[in-house]
């Protein structure tokens, strides 16, 4: 039997090793897309999540001639009026940093109230066959923006978004917690 890959469109430690978790069940080989040299990073060029998730999966598909999953997920604060969303890697600009994004958000919603803080993780997968065929999911969770970073786990701004029905940060979940929220999204 053939061995089942898929690409992820991606170089971020953190969501290759999360997709390589929740897939491991599968049987599914995760190669992340430096597996393939003759693929460079692909520009985030859209408007929306599905667009650059597209753009993303596509171009890697064509290239390694595998399945390609991207995703392209973000932050989407209210009082900041949807922002930083389809920016939220690039937030505080080049290079990209974790760090810099979330002291970035921080100063901006410095002496906002916690009943202004909801946000939403918002989220979209795009998975591209060699054969062209292309499907999208799209979903969201939503939160607060706490005043400080707390928990350990994740990455970007895991730390400070916190999930009141969860009583915790996206950091301060484990892998089978995260699993769980993404299949309650779902239902």
């Amino acid at each position: 039997m053939k061995e089942k890959v898929l690409v992820l469109a991606s170089n971020n430690k953190g969501k290759i090793s999360e997709f390589e978790r929740l897939l491991e069940s599968l049987k599914i080989k995760v190669l992340p897309m430096s597996h393939f040299p003759e693929i460079n990073e692909v520009e985030e060029t859209g408007t929306t999540f599905k667009e650059n998730a597209l753009l993303k999966a596509r171009e890697v598909a064509r290239l390694s001639g595998q399945v390609s999953l991207a995703d392209d997920s973000g932050l989407e604060v209210d009082y900041l009026k949807g922002e930083p969303g389809v920016y939220s890697a690039r937030f505080a600009g080049e290079p990209k940093s974790d760090e810099r994004n979330n002291e970035k958000l921080l100063e901006m919603l410095k002496g906002v109230p916690s009943e202004k803080r909801t946000a939403r993780f918002k989220c979209c997968i795009a998975i591209v066959l060699p054969d062209g065929k292309e499907y999208t999911v799209e979903d969201s969770c939503e939160g607060y923006i706490l005043e400080q970073l707390v928990g350990e786990g994740g990455f970007g701004y895991d730390p400070l978004f916190f999930v009141d029905s969860l009583d915790k940060t996206f950091a301060e979940l484990n892998m089978q917690e995260k699993i769980k929220l993404v299949i309650e999204v779902r239902q």
